[in-house]
């Protein structure tokens, strides 16, 4: 599920706007503000994402790149019979891609609201609301682990999520998650010319922070550089094979956020580390 540059999409009218802000978020403060977003938001981000995402697509981000040309987690024939672990899974249509693969896909998500909409669009696997940072479940369960914008962008401590991870597939099994690239934090979020010019550091790793009117965060988003989920991997002790970079597709006219044609063109908008446990 593509959770990425939403966050004032769905704002009630009528409750204030939360003021916008960079400042320290720990990892209780983000799971419980984004949780709270989550489930405020799900219905808003279900009707304006949903076609793109469609019920059982496969899709790594806003650019469009599906896991049936990318194969990131692997051949499709090959999924066949695989236990697989969806992190962040929103509605879950990754999931139910995996499924009709012949994959037996679990759901994961932080959001109760968002899992609601994995009921409303059907599926047989199951549907497990809880923090990716302590999965419920045993060591070694899972053949193969993805995230398609879950989780991950939203944690205060990535290597406790990929230390669960790591804990839960078995020798061998692959992660797959994708993020926002780290170089669009340095441009505003505007699809537009506007969102062309640089305007803040790379370098800047305090999170984005939403917070409502008595400085209480309602929604965290976490800026690494490309090097930080690297080193991140290899702390989890996990073997990081793959970096794919997205470019952005002829046929996908569409704008999301600050995703567009112009920009995709020019910059990249998405970053898929392929990992593996040894």
């Amino acid at each position: 599920m593509i959770q990425e540059s939403v966050s004032n999409e769905a704002a009630s009218a009528s409750e204030p706007e939360p003021e916008a802000t960079r400042r320290a978020a720990g990892v209780a403060e983000s799971s419980r503000a984004n949780r709270g977003w989550w489930d405020r938001n799900a219905d808003e981000y279900q009707i304006e994402h949903g076609t793109f995402l469609g019920d059982d697509r496969f899709v790594w981000g806003p650019e469009g790149l599906d896991e049936v040309e990318a194969e990131l987690l692997g051949p499709p024939e090959e999924l066949k019979n695989k236990d697989v672990l969806e992190i962040g899974a929103g509605a879950a249509q990754c999931s139910r891609w995996l499924a009709a693969q012949g994959a037996r896909p679990v759901a994961l998500d932080l959001s109760h609201r968002q899992l609601q909409h994995a009921l409303r669009i059907g599926g047989s696997f199951p549907l497990v609301c809880a923090d990716a940072g302590a999965l419920p479940f045993a060591d070694g369960s899972f053949d193969l682990a993805c995230s398609a914008y879950g989780a991950l962008p939203f944690v205060a401590d990535p290597v406790l999520v990929l230390r669960e991870v790591r804990r839960v597939l078995r020798p061998g099994g692959r992660f797959v998650f994708s993020v926002t690239h780290p170089i669009r934090w340095a441009f505003p979020d505007e699809p537009g010319p506007e969102g062309l010019s640089v305007s803040a550091s790379y370098f800047d790793r305090t999170p984005y922070v939403e917070q409502d009117e008595q400085g209480r965060a309602v929604y965290v988003e976490h800026h690494r550089t490309i090097g930080d989920p690297v080193r991140d991997v290899v702390a989890a002790g996990l073997r990081l094979v793959d970096l794919v970079e997205p470019e952005w597709p002829a046929w996908n006219s569409a704008e999301w956020g600050g995703w567009s044609p112009l920009r995709g063109n020019l910059i990249p908008g998405t970053a898929i580390f392929v990992c593996v446990r040894d």
